[in-house]
């Protein structure tokens, strides 16, 4: 079993985020699984520019490291995303990653992974941050398992994320080997493939790479 964990946070060995993702790999590894840590900041990686080439062939037209990253997560059976709260959301790395994997929501090519997410604020505002990575994650066809957080200026708030951070990774690999299904979460898949399917369906002349991999799937 793979748990890979990707760094959001600029700031590096001085991360808090970091800490907590680390947290997590560090209860899944006890749990019995095998752990990386990607430093998303360290790489290059270029905005999407909706080019749509992704749709139509299944690969992206820049040349840079997201496609190191693409290919973890892909070999990954468990996601664990952090990034700190910037001005209510995740930083702008974590985003131009997200905003790469068009191809994986219109594929719902997380299915089956199991992902969670972790956050710290200067004040406020990390369970949004948390929320939406999970909301990400699970439109792309994930099971979000939780979540793990800290407010930096409330006393003990971080000793309390790590500890749950820690119990986190153990339900990661728990729901991985159990493939505990959250009954709402399904039906948020359900709605996804509904409404890809009909949207694949409408441009499947020119998104072939993607009207192939739906009809594979069985889903059109």
């Amino acid at each position: 079993m793979k748990i890979l964990g990707i760094n959001g946070s600029p700031r590096g060995a001085k991360s808090t985020t970091m800490k907590l993702v680390e947290a997590v790999l560090e209860g899944a590894k006890e749990a019995g699984a095998e752990t990386k840590l990607i430093d998303l900041c360290s790489l290059k990686i270029d905005y999407c520019d909706a080019c749509g080439v992704c749709y139509k062939k299944g690969r992206c037209v820049h040349q840079d490291d997201f496609g190191t990253v693409y290919d973890e997560i892909m070999a990954s059976d468990g996601l664990v995303l952090g990034s700190p709260v910037y001005f209510g959301s995740v930083t702008a790395q974590m985003k131009t990653m997200i905003d790469r994997m068009s191809d994986a929501i219109h594929c719902q090519l997380l299915l089956g992974k199991y992902a969670c997410s972790v956050s710290t604020a200067g004040s406020q505002g990390h369970q949004e941050v948390e929320d939406y990575i999970n909301r990400i994650m699970v439109a792309m066809g994930a099971n979000a398992a939780g979540s793990a957080g800290a407010d930096m200026a409330v006393p003990k708030s971080m000793e309390e994320a790590m500890e749950k951070a820690f119990k986190l990774g153990q339900t990661l690999v728990a729901d991985i080997e159990n493939k505990t299904v959250y009954v709402e979460q399904e039906e948020i898949h359900k709605m996804m493939r509904d409404r890809f399917g009909k949207i694949i369906t409408a441009n499947k002349d020119e998104w072939t790479h993607e009207y192939e991999h739906w009809t594979k799937m069985g889903w059109l």
